[in-house]
């Protein structure tokens, strides 16, 4: 192959789309911390009636009206998928409120909420909220705010931001409920709105990979082209005049012409040897929240109300801890076992030992207000000096954020996904530096 040779750091769902379509052209080589490829994409096995059943751990969903490119990769890779449901359930810490959002009978389930004014105020404000997203997400120019802005002028009440809107957003971002009220709130609302959670219509089936995610690793990593290395942690990048050497904690892993690195924001920076100023602002403006996922069978997880389980099951507590969401697996990807599956994140009581068959640990982006002026000038730092970057921090931090970020490094490089045609609006390349925006002091 006559191409560069071109490392990629990181074997999430970012750095397996970057060295896949980059792979067509040039020699790849993936280099993965993990004793696994595929990141977020972990895929597990448990003993089932009839052999090994497979659950996914990290990414479990999608929906194709908004995971456009996701979709057209498994189109393209023949990726068998069915569907599935977003359901939400909450249970307060004290136990005493518990109500599921997928039917009226689930919302009311605790009969004594249909006079209770606390309640009723929840309800009546949910619709209020959905009123006034709309509204301010079609009003052009309204200003640029928060959501604990957004909530605080709409008088919003403590049962609707408790209750509701903050444990929802907190489990969908894998997040403390007191981090989500720092998001600017035009991208939150934006993120509600095409996902149909202010609408009660139209919204999208979700789906989940039939086999487990890892479906689609199996096809991605045979055909990169310089072969994908897992448990080979990456310590330091060095720029120098001939090329970029990588090294481990002991040796020089080898030298490329470019380097795509494909890990969070805060590895990517502590990796790069004299990274510019640029770099260290860029990088160092996305936080980080770590959260532990349990995969068990431990039902005490659940709602006390059996009849209101959702594949989402939010447990109230401290609203600056990390989001307590436990996930019913049976339920979003059809498992072929009669014994219910959980993946649990951040209980407070970790579940039974003997009920448990795996812990991981997942970090995910925090997005605040810095965290998205970075996005808007991050251009600013792609392919200088011969590194890219790539990861779902760039985006809402999900799946499609990730491959999208890696399908924009591969086109910088004039390679696009093969599902696209010619006339399909492409990601371009970084902008020259004069026309990049300045990014402003915090």
């Amino acid at each position: 192959m006559n191409g560069k040779r071109i490392a990629v750091i990181g074997g999430g769902i970012s750095g397996l789309a970057a060295a896949w379509l980059l792979s067509r052209d040039h020699h790849v080589t993936l280099l993965e911390h993990n004793d696994y490829v595929g990141g977020h994409t972990h895929t597990q096995e448990i003993p089932g009636p009839t052999g090994p059943v497979a659950v996914d751990t990290g990414f479990i969903v999608y929906n194709e009206p908004n995971y456009p490119l996701l979709t057209g990769l498994f189109h393209h890779l023949g990726i068998a998928t069915h569907g599935s449901d977003m359901s939400f359930a909450f249970r307060s810490a004290d136990g005493r409120l518990e109500w599921a959002g997928d039917r009226l009978d689930k919302l009311f389930a605790q009969r004594r909420n249909l006079v209770s004014p606390s309640f009723l105020r929840m309800v009546g404000d949910i619709i209020r909220f959905n009123r006034r997203a709309h509204r301010y997400l079609d009003t052009p120019g309204a200003d640029e705010l928060t959501l604990a802005q957004f909530l605080d002028g709409m008088r919003a009440s403590r049962e609707l931001r408790e209750q509701y809107l903050l444990p929802m957003a907190a489990a969908i971002w894998s997040c403390p409920q007191a981090e989500m009220l720092r998001f600017p709130a035009r991208r939150f609302l934006q993120f509600f709105r095409n996902h149909g959670l202010i609408d009660l219509a139209n919204r999208p089936q979700w789906r989940t990979v039939t086999g487990g995610g890892r479906e689609y690793v199996r096809r991605l990593v045979p055909e990169i082209s310089g072969g994908c290395h897992a448990a080979t942690p990456v310590r330091r990048v060095s720029r120098r005049d001939h090329g970029v050497e990588v090294y481990s904690d002991r040796e020089l892993l080898g030298r490329f012409d470019e380097v795509v690195m494909a890990t969070h924001a805060d590895q990517s920076l502590a990796m790069i040897d004299s990274p510019t100023h640029d770099e260290q602002r860029l990088l160092g403006a996305f936080g980080y929240q770590e959260n532990v996922a349990w995969l068990h069978q431990d039902e005490r997880v659940m709602p006390r109300l059996r009849h209101i389980w959702a594949s989402w099951n939010y447990q109230g507590g401290n609203a600056g801890g990390p989001a307590s969401v436990s996930y019913w697996m049976n339920r979003l990807q059809q498992l072929p076992t009669h014994e219910n599956v959980f993946v649990t994140l951040n209980p407070e009581t970790p579940p039974d030992p003997d009920r448990t068959h795996a812990r991981m640990v997942y970090d995910h982006p925090v997005f605040d207000a810095g965290a998205v002026q970075a996005q808007g000038v991050f251009d600013r730092i792609q392919g200088r000096d011969r590194l890219w970057f790539c990861g779902s921090y760039l985006g809402y931090g999900f799946h499609e954020d990730g491959l999208r970020s890696g399908v924009n490094v591969a086109a910088a490089f004039g390679i696009d996904p093969p599902w696209i045609t010619a006339q399909a609006d492409a990601p371009v390349a970084a902008p020259p530096p004069e026309a990049q925006p300045e990014l402003q002091s915090p």
